[in-house]
């Protein structure tokens, strides 16, 4: 299938459409753009590069060696994507483009990362409907986020193979390439503390969350006090972030700097800081992922930088090399997270 087909039906350019599918940095000045292209693509199967080019010989074996591959996203919703997961997802993107490779669905079922929503729900239906959608083309499966183990399970228990791209370890579950949140977490909260900072707070998910525990157990190192009325727990999107800063302006009890577990509600809580009468308030701010808002947002936002490229492409790696049969064990790769200084936080207030 040509880029002539993608370009027709995604509405842009063949030039444009080979720059999405082959540059995850790529920027649209239309939005969906990207979307658009790849959803034509994933409709078209589309085949790139040298397995065209055998596909279209007839070989039945170069057929029998083109790879479907499925992304799953866990940890947001495709209405309400979650920056530095579709960042993510871009990489992945390419890579299977890049390795000639057919990327046939990218599916977003945001219940396999609740406990809660799994325990209710029926897993096992719900897995087997993804996989009917692969019609039984299926080499191998992306997970994107933090999955359930019984939504887990009841994955490999379908799909042949398996990799997981997470800041929560799946304890080798599957083969996976994780950026570990307890260490993410660790170097946010050491920072704040080079600034003089003791009374630290926590924005973000903590039931089963790899920098809800980093965030403590760096406190508990340090003798620190966990002050319970410090720690916000809400969902992790830009929304949520606007109203819990609304909630700790108003409360009376505010830390000198928080934690918050990902970019896109940090970015929340900074709007709403923005906006309200207290918008001098010396409040630190320092949060993880560096998505690409992070360095546009007032004042500009430190963070914890997690290495997405190499998360992608490593991913891709591992799934292919179990594809070919070239590995056996559970596989995990560790990269390390960069701190970003920007303009977010300051030094503690003195008493």
């Amino acid at each position: 299938m040509s880029l002539k087909e993608i370009a027709k039906r995604a509405g842009t350019s063949p030039a444009t459409v080979s720059r999405i599918l082959n540059d995850p940095d790529h920027r649209c000045s239309d939005p969906g753009v990207r979307d658009r292209v790849w959803k034509a693509a994933m409709e078209l199967h589309y085949v790139p590069n040298e397995a065209a080019r055998n596909l279209k010989k007839g070989a039945r074996k170069s057929e029998e060696n083109v790879r479907y591959i499925q992304v799953l996203m866990t940890r947001t919703e495709r209405s309400h994507a979650d920056p530095f997961f579709t960042e993510v997802l871009r990489v992945v993107e390419s890579e299977i483009h890049r390795n000639s490779c057919i990327l046939s669905q990218v599916w977003y079922v945001s219940a396999f990362s609740s406990d809660k929503q799994c325990q209710s729900g029926n897993v096992t239906r719900q897995v087997e409907e993804l996989y009917q959608d692969t019609e039984g083309k299926t080499d191998g499966l992306i997970v994107i986020g933090r999955c359930n183990k019984v939504a887990l399970k009841c994955l490999k228990e379908r799909f042949r193979n398996l990799v997981s791209i997470n800041r929560n370890p799946t304890n080798r579950e599957i083969d996976e390439v994780t950026c570990d949140g307890r260490k993410i977490a660790t170097s946010a909260v050491e920072y704040l503390l080079t600034r003089g900072h003791r009374d630290i707070g926590y924005v973000g998910e903590c039931n089963g969350e790899a920098r809800y525990r980093g965030y403590v157990d760096t406190l508990m190192k340090h003798d620190l006090e966990l002050h319970p009325a410090y720690i916000y727990e809400t969902k992790q999107t830009e929304t949520a972030g606007f109203e819990i800063m609304n909630k700790i302006l108003h409360s009376g009890d505010i830390p000198t700097a928080i934690y918050c577990a990902n970019d896109i509600t940090a970015i929340g809580m900074l709007k709403a800081l923005e906006k309200s009468k207290n918008k001098y308030l010396n409040l630190s701010i320092i949060s993880s992922d560096d998505i690409e808002q992070a360095q546009f947002t007032r004042p500009m936002l430190t963070t914890v930088a997690l290495p997405k490229v190499e998360m992608g492409r490593f991913a891709v790696y591992l799934l292919l090399d179990r594809i070919g049969g070239k590995h056996d064990s559970i596989t995990t790769m560790e990269l390390e997270g960069r701190l970003v200084v920007r303009e977010s936080c300051t030094d503690a207030p003195e008493h």
